[in-house]
């Protein structure tokens, strides 16, 4: 028999709110964190705008020692998980040491810090590269940091899956769960990519969004007028708990993980499957996981970078899934908030759903101003709304043609 695997903390740095309560105040209000680039001079940029988390301080979660040692992805993962264990009650001791697991994604690891050490070497030499690069480079150094932090010594893994890596990384962790191997995991992702070589790499092959002159109006997923993502920083960390683990310590319980399903287009480095066959197996698989009808959900936390591509691809695949019932699904798009944190992404969406099932409460969808006849399904445009959300889908896509979904459900004994 399967083991029940439920949400009980979540920790959250979002370009429009640090912690959990700041940032739903801020979805629910319609609130964009997209601003003009001010990490670095982008005035010679196609793209001019980007999520940018402007209130974090990493020195309120860790001594400045520590802070220095790392990346600032790290730094957003440390603080995270720290906010997501104290919200899940958990109390760290030796107890806590060996029978929780950590799982974390993360697209690109260390570029902040690369980038400025790579000029410092450039202009001075070796002798003045920072002795912390090395251990700060490489995607897993979130999760080691974590690790270190809180002396979590159980069942542990990165996750390097694109802009699924934060979906990938809690998909795992509840596999895992599932299957019996640990009781509790710390899962997410975190993302700082904003430096000027890797930001404008995604200019160079037109992946973001030239809307420079009112930069809140800048990620506008499924709209006509989209015309590429907004690169953003953040991170997003959950505690999951088997279910029986979670009740034992009187958790609060958000709200419980019920399928996972991935796959991959093989098609294109860039562009998703313009078939949408293979993410629409990944829905399938997880609501097969789930071991619920398409009937069952009620609500979609989408992917939606405000690509031409994506958006419409998106939009096809819930069609192809859920038929002539896809019009009467709510969809929503965190990114037209946030912008797209990579593979922080999956996570922060994660955690939106559990807070939309707390709350009962879906977000809005801003700038959805100019209807595009390939994207014709409800959206949630432009203003929040109460709703009876008991079971969702929220989906995930990645560079390489990298498709996962997960399914939540409001939780009940």
């Amino acid at each position: 028999m399967k083991r029940r695997v439920v949400i009980t903390g979540l920790g959250v740095i979002a370009p429009n709110g640090v912690g959990k309560d700041e940032f739903w105040k801020s979805l629910k209000e319609g609130k964009s964190g997209i601003t003009r680039i001010t990490r670095f001079d982008a005035t010679t940029y196609p793209c001019q705008v980007a999520g940018e988390v402007r209130n974090f301080d990493p020195t309120n979660y860790m001594d400045p020692k520590t802070a220095k040692r790392m990346d600032r992805f790290s730094q957003f993962a440390l603080a995270c998980a720290k906010m997501a264990v104290e919200d899940a009650g958990v109390k760290v001791g030796d107890n806590f040491l060996e029978n929780a697991g950590i799982v974390v994604g993360s697209a690109m690891g260390g570029i902040p810090l690369a980038e400025a050490q790579h000029a410092l070497f450039l202009e001075k030499g070796l002798k003045r590269v920072s002795p912390y690069l090395a251990i700060s480079l490489f995607t897993g150094s979130a999760s080691c940091q974590i690790s270190i932090a809180l002396g979590i010594k159980g069942y542990s893994n990165v996750i390097g899956g694109a802009c699924a890596a934060g979906t990938d990384a809690i998909g795992y962790a509840f596999d895992i769960i599932k299957d019996g191997k640990i009781d509790m995991v710390v899962a997410g992702g975190a993302e700082a990519p904003l430096a000027p070589l890797t930001f404008g790499a995604f200019c160079v092959i037109d992946a973001l969004s030239k809307i420079n002159g009112n930069p809140a109006r800048a990620s506008r997923p499924f709209d006509a007028e989209r015309n590429g993502f907004v690169m953003s920083e953040g991170a997003g960390i959950v505690v999951l708990e088997e279910l029986g683990h979670a009740l034992k310590r009187g958790a609060r319980i958000y709200g419980e993980i019920i399928g996972y399903g991935t796959t991959y287009d093989s098609f294109h480095m860039v562009q998703p499957s313009p078939d949408g066959k293979q993410a629409a197996r990944a829905v399938e698989m997880s609501l097969q996981d789930a071991g619920i009808s398409h009937q069952e959900i009620d609500y979609i936390n989408s992917h939606g970078t405000s690509t031409p591509l994506n958006d419409k691809m998106e939009t096809k695949v819930i069609k192809d899934v859920f038929g002539e019932r896809a019009y009467k699904i709510p969809i929503n798009a965190t990114k037209s908030m946030i912008g797209h944190t990579l593979g922080a992404a999956g996570a922060l969406e994660v955690i939106v759903s559990a807070l939309a099932i707390q709350n009962q409460f879906l977000h809005p969808t801003i700038n959805y101003e100019f209807p595009d006849p390939d994207c014709d399904l409800d959206y949630v445009a432009n203003g929040g709304r109460a709703a009876e959300v008991n079971c969702l889908l929220t989906n995930s896509y990645g560079f390489g043609g990298k498709n996962s979904a997960l399914i939540l459900k409001k939780f009940s004994k």
